[in-house]
């Protein structure tokens, strides 16, 4: 049973079916056929605004092309410490932008602490010898499981707008935090200041398919090119569109947060009270950053559970829950605990 990542798993039956359909026939290539123009009109309804849409294969590329067009090579990117562009896209964001640079901030729960970020957010703005400021990155849902609110991203857009620097989400797991909010998907980015966001389907149900979605359109041009030059315009788009087409058709990707971050609230209130078992971080999704002792964690392992213990230190493991975990894999999960613990 594992709950070493949300990306274990295959993908929803409902996107499947769509890629088995969309493959019949024949259509223009390139993004230039009805699946892909759809896809852009539907996130244009959820976000509502009129932005700029292109899909990509991976979170990946997602981020550092859409990174590589809000900042030049003497630029730098603000992000936290332990974001997935900073810690898991071995320097990605500096290839596809020609050499940027990411600044890490600290911040509690993985968050940026916008103390921190105003400190540098404009510092060395103008000398020649230094990197320039140009960007910042956060993370919705964050690598250690929190949710930024609107209010937090709102006062972060604030420190970004005062010191002329782009705001970039990271939305690997958007559907997860947007689940956990009681806002609109136009509430917790444009309307609170986001400028360009990695809409992710991937880690949620999806097989190979992200969008990368501009609100400030004036990137949007210089997007184009450096997808094709980076090698992520698909030539028959058609079947990472009808992806995302599917992921967003009667609410399949709020459906699928839903039950991911269900599952993770099950497994959290399971194994609190656990003798050994403490949550040092609060969790508010589907991941969950327990201490636990090594003898506990070294039993899970041998009963055949997966799951990620090397990372953090002090003995936190990571355990991730996903859109179709079984209640019955948690439970059993909980049972082991209690019985190794016991």
């Amino acid at each position: 049973m594992n709950f070493a990542s949300d990306n274990t798993t295959g993908a929803s039956p409902e996107i499947i079916d769509a890629i088995t359909a969309a493959n019949d026939g024949q259509t223009m290539p390139y993004g230039n056929d009805d699946y892909t123009a759809k896809v852009g009109d539907r996130i244009r309804d959820i976000f509502e605004t009129d932005a700029e849409v292109f899909l990509v294969a991976t979170g990946s590329a997602a981020n550092a092309l859409a990174l590589s067009t809000m900042t030049s090579s003497y630029g730098a990117v603000l992000c936290h410490w332990l974001s997935h562009i900073y810690e898991d896209e071995c320097g990605a964001p500096e290839f596809y932008s020609g050499g940027a640079k990411l600044i890490p901030l600290d911040g509690d729960g993985a968050k940026i602490d916008p103390v921190k970020l105003k400190k540098y957010a404009g510092r060395g703005v103008g000398d020649v010898h230094m990197v320039q400021p140009m960007a910042t990155s956060i993370t919705q849902i964050t690598e250690m499981g929190t949710v930024y609110s609107a209010d937090e991203v709102g006062a972060i857009s604030e420190i970004c707008k005062t010191h002329d620097l782009k705001l970039h989400m990271d939305g690997a797991r958007f559907a997860n935090g947007l689940t956990q909010l009681e806002c609109s998907p136009a509430e917790i980015t444009w309307k609170a200041g986001v400028d360009v966001l990695s809409f992710g389907a991937s880690k949620n149900g999806a097989l190979t398919s992200e969008a990368v979605v501009f609100f400030d359109k004036s990137m949007a041009r210089e997007f184009e090119f450096r997808r094709k030059r980076g090698g992520h315009l698909f030539s028959k788009m058609r079947l990472l569109s009808c992806q995302m087409e599917a992921y967003l058709t009667d609410d399949l990707w709020l459906k699928n947060a839903g039950h991911a971050n269900a599952m993770g609230q099950r497994l959290k209130r399971g194994l609190t009270g656990i003798p050994g078992i403490d949550f040092p971080t609060a969790n508010n999704a589907n991941m969950l950053f327990p201490h636990m002792s090594r003898a506990l964690i070294d039993a899970l392992h041998a009963d055949g559970f997966k799951f990620y213990d090397d990372r953090w230190g002090d003995d936190i493991v990571r355990l991730v829950t996903a859109f179709n975990t079984p209640e019955s894999d948690v439970d059993a999960f909980i049972e082991a605990a209690r019985r190794h613990a016991g």
